[in-house]
């Protein structure tokens, strides 16, 4: 039955005029996955802002966690990181651990799902750690977690003949806004599917 009833919307879909407002929602979880596939990539699971794994001075953020408040979404990481002056193979220097926030604006672009706005809401008390921290929460973070909403789409598309029986096509895509609501990034998009 939830077959059929699944067949007869998308086939009503399909035959519809082209372009369609649809509202799709899309979790912290998800934003948090794009983060951890794009920016925090590396086998430990931390992007290195001065060194790598290997470094005796380092500084990384790692564990990104992503919410919603208000109208803006905030994305928090830890960050550690051992300044100094690298001597027979050690770091002398301290040794820092802090965990710092961003929050941004969603920002729709065309099939782009974007930020901008980035605002700075809890940093380290470290003018050496802020040094490197701050352009990597205002600019490279939020750039790191654009997606292309019509790629993804498609992706998910691709096998639903293997599974549903039925090959469906996401023509066009086309974001018009998005805002947070509660636990969710809501976007109102006009989508064009089709159904083989």
């Amino acid at each position: 039955m939830r077959r059929t009833l699944l067949l007869c919307t998308l086939l009503l879909s399909a035959l519809a005029p082209p372009a369609r407002a649809t509202e799709v929602g899309i979790s912290a979880q998800a934003l948090e996955r794009t983060l951890l596939t794009q920016l925090f990539n590396a086998p430990d699971g931390r992007h290195y802002l001065r060194g790598d794994a290997h470094s005796p001075c380092y500084v990384y953020a790692e564990k990104p966690h992503v919410t919603f408040h208000d109208d803006r979404v905030i994305v928090s990481v830890h960050t550690r990181a051992r300044l100094g002056t690298t001597v027979a193979g050690a770091c002398v220097g301290v040794t820092l651990t802090r965990d710092v926030d961003v929050s941004i604006l969603p920002d729709a672009e065309g099939e782009t799902i974007g930020f901008r706005d980035a605002r700075i809401d809890r940093l380290s008390n470290s003018p050496e750690l802020n040094f490197l921290l701050e352009p990597f929460l205002s600019r490279q973070l939020p750039q790191q977690m654009k997606v292309n909403a019509a790629d993804l789409m498609r992706q998910l598309l691709a096998h639903s003949r293997d599974t549903m029986g039925y090959g469906l096509t996401l023509t066009t895509l086309k974001i018009h806004s998005m805002i947070v609501q509660g636990p969710q990034l809501v976007l109102d998009v006009d989508t064009t599917l089709s159904v083989n």
